[in-house]
């Protein structure tokens, strides 16, 4: 273990941060994406500092493999994109940089200051931007060029404790962002991690903060949540916590009603997890909608009577939609991936439908009809114009005499 030293303003030295070598921290370095170790080598290569940080070094270290890595440098927006062609920069107050590698997208961002708080956007130093993350067990940084962990915010103790704790005030991590209370709960149930009493009591306090968050953000969070191996669990933990009912409204008042259907319901996504379908009826294996349909299934079941169901019932299978459309509100899933989700269900039932988006084209065949109704409609209406006489031109062997005329 190493000490990473700072001084104070009369020149003091001051410990910063302990550095855990690869002997220490135990991530197998094969589990790190490589092409984010070649995006933070890169930066190193330029003269920036640059490390992976956040969930993924926290998973690391956990012994899981991430799917996402965040990297955070000194670079700012603009000094990223000169290095990297393969990106661009987004956001216009928080700017950040995508950089691509064929259809994979790493987020690099720049360390941020707390002069402005919490929230604020002014670039800052390494020691600043670890303290402006929410909790202590994703503020760890790994640069993986020398395989280091450098800990700032005594993260490490926490993972091996299995402790939540918050680095932002408890008095303001959760109303500056509500988010944060739907990923304390999920950080928890997926990794065993156990939150302080006072961080309970504040989010049981402050729940109603996250009526004001925007459907687009739940909707993300929600996704991530259903698509997690630990699903179930999260679930059933948001739901104890009294948050499932601002994500999933609906499903939440459900299962406090009727505990058959929580049981079904959790064990919808349990089986997704375990690769069981026992639960679910005969039927193409689950795959990309499957966890969309997890959320719907139960709840179809119930509503839908099937066997009034033909391969012909469009205007059935319309009602079916905007049903379950409604059902999962506020999440607001792209039509395509409902859609997807729903036929499958319908597959299960054995009404298969064709493979065409029906109610879409039904729509814009609607949409043209109207418009060539009103073009027809327009003409009608509109009183024919006169033709205008054209003047006959000269012809070139008209002008010549008078040219030679003129002569």
């Amino acid at each position: 273990m190493l000490i990473r030293y700072g001084k104070e303003q009369d020149g003091r030295l001051i410990k910063k941060a302990v550095v855990y070598t690869c002997n220490e921290h135990n991530i197998n370095v094969a589990d790190v994406d490589s092409d984010a170790v070649f995006i933070t080598g890169r930066l190193r290569a330029n003269g920036f500092e640059s490390y992976i940080v956040g969930g993924a070094v926290r998973d690391l270290i956990l012994g899981k493999k991430p799917k996402d890595f965040d990297i955070v440098t000194n670079a700012t927006p603009a000094g990223i994109k000169r290095i990297f062609r393969n990106s661009r920069i987004i956001g216009k107050r928080f700017r950040l940089v995508h950089v691509f590698f064929g259809e994979r997208i790493f987020e690099v961002s720049t360390f941020r200051s707390l002069k402005d708080g919490h929230t604020g956007n002014t670039y800052g130093t390494v020691e600043e931007d670890v303290l402006r993350r929410d909790f202590s067990f994703n503020a760890l940084l790994y640069d993986p060029g020398k395989q280091l962990v450098v800990d700032y915010v005594n993260g490490m103790n926490d993972i091996r404790k299995k402790i939540l704790r918050p680095i932002i005030p408890p008095e303001l991590i959760f109303s500056d962002d509500p988010v944060r209370m739907i990923r304390a709960v999920k950080y928890a149930a997926a990794g065993g991690f156990s939150i302080p009493w006072f961080l309970r009591r504040r989010i049981k306090k402050e729940a109603f903060l996250l009526n004001q968050v925007s459907n687009s953000r739940l909707t993300e969070e929600l996704s991530k949540i259903i698509r997690s191996p630990a699903a179930p669990h999260i679930i059933e933990s948001l739901e104890d916590a009294g948050l499932y009912c601002f994500l999933q409204k609906e499903a939440s008042a459900m299962m406090k009603n009727d505990p058959a259907f929580r049981t079904a319901y959790l064990m919808g996504f349990a089986d997704l997890v375990s690769g069981d379908h026992s639960s679910i009826k005969e039927g193409p294996p689950p795959a990309k909608p499957a966890p969309l349909a997890a959320l719907i299934r139960n709840y179809l079941e119930q509503k839908i009577p099937w066997h009034e169901f033909t391969k012909s019932s469009w205007e059935k299978y319309k009602e079916v939609f905007y049903e379950a459309r409604r059902f999962i509100l506020p999440m607001n899933p792209p039509k395509i991936e409902l859609e997807q989700a729903i036929r499958l269900i319908f597959t299960e039932h054995g009404v298969d439908l064709k493979k065409i988006r029906t109610f879409e084209r039904e729509k814009q065949a609607a949409h043209i009809r109207h418009n060539r109704a009103q073009h027809t409609q327009a003409k009608t209406e509109e009183p024919a114009k006169p033709r205008r006489r054209r003047r006959p031109r000269k012809s070139v062997a008209a002008k010549e005499p008078a040219k030679a005329k003129e002569e």
